[in-house]
């Protein structure tokens, strides 16, 4: 099941969060939470919603202002985008590495430059041992 699937009539999500159901209206005309509605604009509320509802009542129990709540939970939603886009760019990275592997190898050199190297080759390592004596009094 999808956590964003709309599951709960108002009266359902307001006994799982522990909120009056005229407060879960409130919070939908702030915009802090937006139910799915349904043909006859009934809200539907799915466990996602229900779970930022909780946090909204966390939150004010807390002592944060309902602007507060809005903006914490509009970091958090951004943030939640932001990590879904690095998993897209991650899966695209890694396809295109496995479909042509070998295009372009760099290395750090030794005063942290970028170094070009031709695919299959390895960088120089400094392989200088440096022999190390307390100093004695």
């Amino acid at each position: 099941m999808d956590e964003n699937s709309p599951l709960f009539a108002i009266a359902m999500a307001a006994e799982l969060t522990g909120l009056h159901p005229q407060t879960l209206r409130q919070y939908d005309r702030l915009g802090l939470v937006r139910p799915t509605r349904t043909v006859g604009q009934s809200r539907r509320y799915s466990m996602r919603d229900v779970a930022q509802l909780r946090e909204i009542a966390r939150l004010g129990a807390e002592g944060v202002s309902l602007e507060g709540i809005r903006r914490v939970l509009e970091l958090e939603n951004r943030i939640a985008e932001l990590e879904l886009r690095v998993r897209e760019l991650e899966t695209a990275l890694a396809d295109e590495l496995l479909t042509r592997p070998g295009r372009r190898v760099f290395a750090a050199g030794e005063s942290g430059d970028v170094v070009s190297l031709r695919a299959g080759t390895r960088a120089q390592r400094n392989n200088q041992v440096v022999v190390w004596r307390p100093f004695k009094n």
